[in-house]
């Protein structure tokens, strides 16, 4: 019984031996776990935090790379738009100054190639730049031929779009290219005058162009021309053109907006960003605007049309329209245009006296030159000159010197005239209208062939002058 009992309390003793021990076994077991899992645990957040950061970093890397390579881009097709149009300097500094050039292999072989082009080019003679002019495009010849008293002078002096179309894809054709008188010649704070340089490559012929009157007079409503130059929902100037429903319609109507559609296609047909020179008179406003100081003063004298076009506007606004004008000038100017004087009144200059000269002058500079920020180019109406006289001089010429006109510029039907002396530069223009192209073809064969451009709509015989 002794042993018995003893057996059994060594049983009992084990028993407590095992499960302590198994305790202890699993509570070691609970610990290893949990360390390993921990640990695990540590090293797989560690890694896969490392593996997040890496990703990030490569995301950075990655769409840096490529934004830097989309301005590259861009940068290049800038420099190509400037050598295009014949600023090869302007080119090459513009990749040169980027940081990335000494690594860029696209970027040298484009400098390379523009520096091979201008070694090409030669100096035109300035001498030999010729200058064409138009007046409002007709838009509908219907409407402008349509027998009234006013179809002889449109016949005239008009061109029509369908015109205007053809001699400028003809003048591209043949290598013309615009520049703008400003690089011809130089004028200084000072009104002191030199001469400037035209570079081009062979094959490319230089000419300035120009539009008279581009203010859409109130009489040229109805006869098929646009109403004014407005801006697009892209900042684009176009023409406003009133249908016949009274409906108005936007579109490119008149030489600006053609001229800067067909640069966008062929940018080689402008040199360094120029495009034409606006000439403005002011009686009627400009750009379609009716700017004038008249139209809010009504003074006795002002003219049926503008009383007319005053009592169907009831809501006429002088600051409205003259903010307008001014905001679509500030985008031609932008875009390459430049503007010059026509004289307020469309006065002519070689008939006029000093002080006739002068009411004109302050009249255009109050109501025009604030709109346009001012200019040094007068295009002078009706074809005249401020004399016959080889070189200018007299009490008009050192009046609009004074006032600060340095560009002067006639009408000439000879193929070249340029002058350019210390005190003033001055050229020649000739008309592309209906008269020139019908009785005067021979005269325009270096740019078109008049009979392969001139208008079937247009009434022919056109009406002689005088």
């Amino acid at each position: 019984m002794r042993r018995e009992r003893r057996l059994r309390r060594q049983k009992r003793e084990r028993r407590k031996k095992l499960a302590v021990l198994g305790a202890t076994a699993v509570i070691s077991l609970v610990v290893v776990v949990g360390a390993v899992s921990g640990i695990t645990r540590f090293v797989i957040t560690k890694s896969s935090g490392s593996g997040i950061v890496s990703n990030k970093d490569e995301n950075k890397k990655g769409g840096g790379e490529a934004a830097e390579a989309s301005a590259q881009t861009d940068l290049l097709a800038e420099s190509d738009l400037k050598a295009a149009q014949y600023d090869y300097d302007g080119a090459v500094q513009l990749l040169k100054s980027d940081s990335s050039y000494d690594k860029n292999a696209d970027f040298q072989a484009a400098v390379k190639k523009y520096e091979e082009t201008k070694a090409t080019c030669v100096s035109w003679p300035l001498e030999e730049v010729t200058h064409v002019f138009y007046h409002t495009l007709i838009k509908d010849p219907a409407k402008s031929f349509d027998g009234d008293y006013k179809e002889g002078d449109y016949n005239q002096v008009m061109t029509t779009i369908d015109e205007f179309n053809k001699i400028t894809q003809t003048m591209y054709d043949k290598g013309y290219v615009m520049v703008s008188i400003k690089d011809m010649a130089i004028a200084d704070e000072n009104g002191n005058v030199t001469p400037g340089e035209i570079l081009l490559p062979p094959g490319k012929i230089p000419f300035v162009l120009s539009q008279d009157d581009v203010c859409y007079y109130h009489y040229m409503d109805g006869d098929g021309y646009a109403t004014k130059l407005v801006l697009d929902d892209e900042g684009k100037v176009r023409n406003e053109y009133v249908e016949d429903d009274g409906t108005v319609s936007v579109g490119d109507y008149d030489m600006v907006p053609l001229i800067d559609r067909f640069v966008e296609q062929h940018p080689d047909f402008s040199y360094r960003g120029a495009k034409g020179i606006v000439a403005l008179t002011g009686y009627n406003g400009i750009l379609g605007y009716r700017t004038d100081i008249s139209y809010e003063t009504r003074p006795d004298d002002l003219d049926a049309n503008k009383v007319e076009w005053l009592d169907a506007h009831p809501d006429f606004s002088l600051e409205k329209e003259r903010e307008e004008a001014k905001k679509v000038a500030e985008a031609m100017k932008a875009n390459g245009w430049l503007f010059a004087s026509h004289t307020w009144g469309h006065q002519n200059v070689g008939q006029i006296d000093l002080a006739h000269l002068q009411t004109d002058t302050e009249k255009f500079k109050e109501n025009v030159d604030p709109l346009i920020g001012g200019t040094d180019i007068i295009i002078f109406a009706f074809g005249t000159d401020l004399t016959a006289q080889e070189d200018y001089s007299g009490d008009k010429f050192e009046y609009l010197k004074s006032v600060g006109y340095n560009y002067f510029c006639n009408v000439d039907s000879s193929k070249y005239f340029v002058q350019i002396r210390d005190r003033y530069f001055r050229q020649g223009r000739r008309n592309l209208d209906g008269y020139r192209m019908y009785y005067n073809p021979e005269l325009l064969e270096d740019l078109f062939d008049a009979k392969a451009v001139f208008d079937p709509s247009r009434p022919t015989p056109v009406p002689p002058m005088g």
